[in-house]
């Protein structure tokens, strides 16, 4: 069989000898039409045939993208990423997997060592720093020492797989967040191994993973299931995508950020319906974007619902490269291949895309985001009026301003410092006056603490936070954002007192450059210090609200909000206590927090008033673009780069004194509520049966559109009382030492017991929000779990039922093992997003959807009736037909058709199997 079928093999020319690449080239000289296919498109046809096996991937599949067209597709092709990046949240249970991967492969007799990675994994600790402490210079330092009180142990099972596994490597903690560390030190553009070069690629247990796309590297999250079937030297088959093509035109005006244009296009995008598809970014517009603004839009791939972003590589790629210390043979490289290889960005009107959207950057308008969803646009002129609308219609609340509160003389009073208490030791909420007015039917809560009086009411902001990977690596916000606290400091301007601050930047990049400045004294003197290096409030790790203000909130149920220049703000992601949370650009964010609260109009009422009575607008205090960029032209250079880069993987004094073991099998211990062996593997059988029908399920959950994943999945904070706080308690464990969900996913028993716990998940099976339902046969409501422990001791199989975008949002893999662990074996849902349905699969969940214009509700489905699936023994094949039935408990039935979402036949071998691991075991212990 031969490694070349097309003969396209040719050599390269570079430093470093001659290399061999696959040539699109030469393909183009055989008469194939590479110059209109998408440069992403091109980049797959590139992976195939060089990796083309004749096995895993076939002419066939090659001849499948070769024949790219710009209509749907329902083939699938092959993937095999050059790498993979990991952050420690979904990193700890993919390593677990692997590590039990070998226990059981030991059990079965075979060599532990034979189990590695089989292509280099970087995995990145930024997931498990949590704002316990703000607003001061010791900030930092003391969440960095809470951070490792909480997580050593999970951080020594990382050291040990560094030490035990081939191909894998760890930043540790502190060093910055995945996305930004990937944007400006891993990828590279163009790969050189093995005498070959070709086209740097990943993929990354972290939907934000298309980030790196801004730099020219075709990547998209999956979850950790699929990522390690790609360790383990597994294609990744999907659907082969259509390309829309977003045409940019014009410029952004002045006054607008790379945020404003990028929640822009987040929602036009949720608008196109571009799920499952890659978007290209092409036309004059794309001139005026540098790398970091191009990796904002890129970021929130994700939030529009696709695969990838593109931006090609061009000379603006390879200046972000010179910039960020990348060498002068490695950008070379880049610039030779490309441009031998038809990857470099020309003749983009030669290109056929599926459709093409069109965005004018002039149109573009300062904008924010929510309150719960990022496609939820809101131009910040609109924002007053629009919050008003939205407190009626989400909250049933009526929106009184301001001025007809009488509380206007409450603001300000008092001291204007933060009270220097412990957040979490109580003592703030016991010393706290806090009193309930009433005017015209509405609460104001009003908080006296030591010397200091102000009013909460519904919209007051008790989170500002300037975090997340979207734009901390864009460097033209985050300057902006200093010379906004700069000015404001100017104008004798503060932060309000009941405003939670902080600064979370992705690298320390960001630090020094700020320093630099002189901007970061400016930012602290607002309270805005930094808090650590890693994913904080966009993530769910905002830390405990000060506890008079936890206090008022949870005594009068106020709706407060947040605001962040981050990703993600789903319903209890930031913070289980604010109900409102807005996406902003990190400029804004400082400016709502010297407000206090989003009931305002910034375009025409003050920021607040100077030492003088004077009042301070928002154009007073905005940047201009020549002020930003001076300043960057100054502060911002690659020695920054080199020195911060140079010692990534070294770890600070902490990380260096930790102790692992060096076993090549980790010894499991019974006591460790952190790191559990995983049980999806435990004696499993070498022979694969063929699946059964489902009979007679019960409906654990009927759920409503737009379910997430932070519904579906634990994560965030929990309480003694859930089923995951009663167990760590059982165990020994006390409340203050539960940590998140997050730091627990090596545990599958805490997992398991927090999948669909989510506070605010509506399940119209039971009366309460939160994780709870109906035990059918009783009609006894409890949570979710011990259902599901009731409905399995008896062996009743289950059954989830949902609308719209099912599994939207982060790409977390608890969320597919956790609803295995359940004991749910099918989903039936009208519409599913792309990571999640896979990863259902990946755990031999079985994914159905039902037929066009088809419903729960439309077909007259309550959730309590006992469902038959048939048509799964008689075989599969890729998205056939399954006749489902419903049977009422007055025994009648509604009988309908559902579509098996198993998309590709590799994707039905994983079902038969039980899940890809299997999958993937199983080939092992065979050879």
């Amino acid at each position: 069989m031969s490694k070349d079928p097309y003969k396209v093999i040719k050599q390269l020319q570079t430093s470093s000898g001659k290399l061999d690449y696959w040539s699109l080239e030469a393909l183009k000289e055989q008469g194939h039409a590479i110059e209109k296919l998408p440069f992403s498109i091109r980049i797959l046809l590139e992976n195939a045939l060089r990796n083309f096996d004749d096995f895993a991937i076939t002419k066939e599949n090659v001849e499948t993208i070769l024949n790219w067209k710009p209509g749907k597709s329902d083939k699938d092709i092959p993937y095999k990423p050059a790498r993979v990046l990991m952050q420690d949240f979904t990193g700890v249970p993919a390593v677990v997997d692997i590590a039990s991967l070998r226990a059981e492969a030991v059990r079965k007799g075979k060599d532990p060592n034979k189990i590695n990675p089989l292509i280099p994994v970087d995995l990145v600790v930024d997931h498990s720093v949590q704002v316990d402490f703000f607003g001061t210079n010791y900030s930092y330092k003391k969440n960095v020492d809470v951070e490792y009180e909480r997580n050593g142990e999970r951080y020594q099972f990382l050291k040990w797989a560094q030490k035990s596994f081939d191909n894998f490597s760890v930043v540790p903690p502190g060093m910055g967040i995945c996305h930004q560390v990937n944007l400006e030190y891993l990828a590279l553009g163009v790969i050189a191994r093995d005498g070959q070069v070709f086209p740097d690629t990943l993929v990354g247990t972290d939907s934000h993973t298309p980030m790196v796309n801004g730099i020219g590297v075709v990547g998209w999250g999956v979850g950790g299931i699929e990522a390690e079937a790609a360790i383990l030297g597994q294609p990744i088959y999907f659907i082969l995508p259509e390309v829309v093509g977003l045409k940019l035109t014009g410029k952004l005006p002045i006054g607008t950020t790379a945020t404003d244009m990028v929640l822009t296009i987040t929602e036009l995008l949720r608008r196109q319906s571009v799920v499952g598809k890659f978007v290209e970014v092409f036309g004059p517009g794309l001139d005026s974007l540098s790398v970091p603004d191009r990796a904002t839009i890129s970021n929130m791939s994700p939030e529009f619902g696709c695969t990838v972003t593109y931006f090609p590589i061009d000379d603006r790629t390879l200046d972000y490269m010179a910039k960020t210390n990348r060498s002068e043979e490695q950008i070379k490289l880049v610039e030779d291949y490309c441009k031998a290889n038809m990857l470099w960005r020309k003749d983009e009107s030669a290109i056929n895309y599926s459709t093409v959207v069109e965005l004018n950057l002039d149109t573009v308008e300062p904008t924010v985001s929510g309150p719960k969803r990022p496609q939820d646009k809101i131009l910040l002129r609109e924002f007053k009026d629009k919050f008003g609308q939205l407190l009626q219609e989400v909250h049933g609340r009526e929106y009184i301003p301001l001025a007809k509160r009488d509380v206007g003389r409450w603001y300000g009073e008092g001291g204007s410092s933060q009270p220097t208490v412990d957040s979490g030791s109580g003592k703030a909420a016991d010393q706290a006056e806090i009193e309930t007015k009433i005017k015209d039917g509405l609460k104001t809560v009003v908080v006296k603490l030591h010397n200091e009086k102000f009013a909460l009411h519904d919209g007051s902001i008790v989170i500002a936070a300037i975090t997340s990977c979207t734009n901390t690596s864009n460097p033209s916000v985050m300057v902006g954002a200093g010379l906004m606290a700069k000015k404001a400091r100017q104008r004798g301007l503060d932060v309000k007192p009941w405003v939670k601050t902080s600064l979370a930047p992705g690298s320390k990049v960001v630090t020094d450059y700020l320093q630099n400045a002189g901007l970061l004294e400016d930012l602290e003197a607002l309270r805005f210090h930094v808090v650590g290096y890693g994913c904080t409030s966009c993530i769910g790790n905002s830390g405990p609200l000060p506890r008079h203000i936890a206090k008022a909130v949870e005594e009068n149920d106020l709706v407060v909000a947040s605001v962040l220049s981050g990703n993600r703000n789903f319903e209890a992601r930031v913070h289980p206590q604010v109900k409102m949370n807005y996406l902003m650009s990190p400029m804004l964010v400082v400016a709502y927090a010297l407000v206090g609260r989003v009931d305002v109009d910034l375009n025409n009422e003050p920021l607040g008033y100077d030492p003088n009575l004077e009042p301070v607008y928002l154009k007073d205090i905005w940047p201009s673009q020549e002020e930003i960029v001076d300043i960057l032209s100054t502060v911002l250079s690659p020695q920054d780069f080199k020195k911060n880069y140079g010692e990534i993987f070294e770890g600070n004094d902490q990380w260096k004194s930790l102790t692992a073991p060096s076993d090549k099998v980790y010894q499991w211990s019974d006591d460790s509520t952190y790191i559990k062996e995983a049980p999806f593997f435990k004696g499993i059988s070498k022979e694969v049966y063929e699946p059964n029908d489902i009979h007679s399920a019960h409906v654990l959950l009927k759920l409503g559109d737009s379910i997430t994943t932070d519904h579906i999945s634990p994560a965030g904070s929990f309480s003694p009382h859930s089923p995951a706080g009663r167990y760590l308690l059982d165990k020994g464990v006390e409340s203050s030492n539960f940590n998140s969900y997050g730091s627990r996913r090596g545990n599958d028993e805490v997992m398991v017991r927090g999948t669909f716990a989510n506070v605010r998940i509506k399940n119209q099976l039971s009366d309460q929000e939160g994780g709870f339902t109906t035990y059918i046969p009783t009609g006894e409501e409890m949570s979710v779990y011990d259902a599901s422990q009731k409905y399995q001791q008896e062996g009743k199989p289950l059954i989830v039922l949902a609308g719209k975008e099912y599994g939207s949002g982060s790409s977390r893999d608890w969320a597919a093992k956790g609803t295995s662990l359940l004991g749910i074996k099918a989903v039936i849902a009208e519409s599913y997003e792309r990571i999640h349905r896979s990863n259902l699969v990946g755990m031999g969940v079985l994914p159905l959807q039902y037929t066009e214009g088809k419903s729960a509700d439309k077909l007259g489905l309550t959730g309590k009736e006992s469902i038959s699936i048939t048509g799964i023994s008689e075989g599969l094949s890729p998205q056939k037909v399954l006749r489902a039935s419903a049977k009422r408990p007055d025994g009648s039935t509604i009988d309908f058709e559902v579509i098996a979402r198993l998309d590709s036949a590799i994707e039905i071998e994983y079902y038969k199997n039980g899940g890809i691991l299997h999958y993937v075991l199983r080939q092992f212990l065979e050879k």
